[in-house]
């Protein structure tokens, strides 16, 4: 009897000191959003992205995305210059991005000499007609949302996450699995509002680059419509030295030579 009950309270003491070194939801959080967005001080890649439609057939895109991190886990610049193919060379998408009040889009279309600002109701519609969002390219603010821990692996966190203000989006949840070691988002499952599993973004590769884990391969499958992107990084460079003049509108039309190089 003596040894049950010191067994059930060996037992306890090792439950309540997991609970107790269990990390906080919000460190969590921080630590994932710092690892998929912030790595380095600024960072250039080339993309190239592939559209796979429902009957199984293939669109490209290529471009260039240069970012620059104007405060840690806040505030950020982004700059993406289409390359390819010739009905989007030239095009740009230029973020603002904020945590205290919505981002600053622009999309600039060459063909019609015309810069449009992307409003903040169009940040959850497609990027470039692929299965990606633009709100995808440079990050959901951490703070549109609400995290719960799910479960814990040995190799996973798991948090289920709602959004604050759900009339804004077109999930009602989501679930995302962040690796344990890097903090790496390396899957999220979007459900609809009759919580209808409707798309995955997953991550296929990941490589450390300059001492930062990097997603170098990602996916999002469209499991309602049918369909999928694949983006797929190359030359990934970080704390490279870029200028925050190279994020204002005059370079919408005239593209720095930080993209060509």
């Amino acid at each position: 009897m003596t040894s049950r009950i010191l067994a059930l309270s060996l037992l306890f003491l090792l439950a309540s000191a997991t609970m107790a070194w269990a990390m906080p939801v919000a460190e969590i959080v921080e630590r994932a959003n710092l690892a998929s967005y912030y790595a380095g001080d600024d960072g250039r890649s080339e993309v190239r992205m592939t559209i796979t439609d429902a009957q199984g057939r293939e669109r490209q895109r290529q471009f260039v995305i240069l970012r620059l991190n104007l405060e840690e886990g806040g505030r950020q610049l982004y700059y993406v210059y289409f390359e390819r193919p010739a009905d989007v060379r030239r095009m740009v998408f230029m973020v603002h991005k904020y945590l205290e009040r919505e981002d600053d889009r622009w999309l600039f279309l060459p063909d019609l000499d015309l810069v449009r600002r992307i409003a903040a109701a169009d940040k959850r519609s497609s990027f470039v007609g692929s299965h990606f969002l633009y709100e995808d390219v440079s990050g959901r603010a951490p703070t549109e949302d609400r995290h719960e821990l799910a479960e814990e692996t040995a190799v996973h966190y798991v948090l289920d996450v709602t959004p604050r203000e759900p009339e804004t989006v077109e999930f009602s949840r989501y679930r995302v699995w962040i690796d344990k070691e890097n903090f790496l988002p390396v899957k999220a499952e979007y459900y609809d509002r009759g919580d209808n599993h409707y798309r995955t973004v997953e991550a296929l590769e990941i490589e450390e680059i300059d001492g930062f884990p990097t997603v170098v391969k990602s996916r999002v499958m469209d499991l309602e419509g049918g369909g999928e992107t694949v983006m797929e990084f190359a030359s990934v460079r970080y704390d490279i030295g870029l200028d925050q003049s190279l994020f204002t509108e005059r370079y919408l039309r005239r593209p720095p030579r930080e993209v060509r190089r």
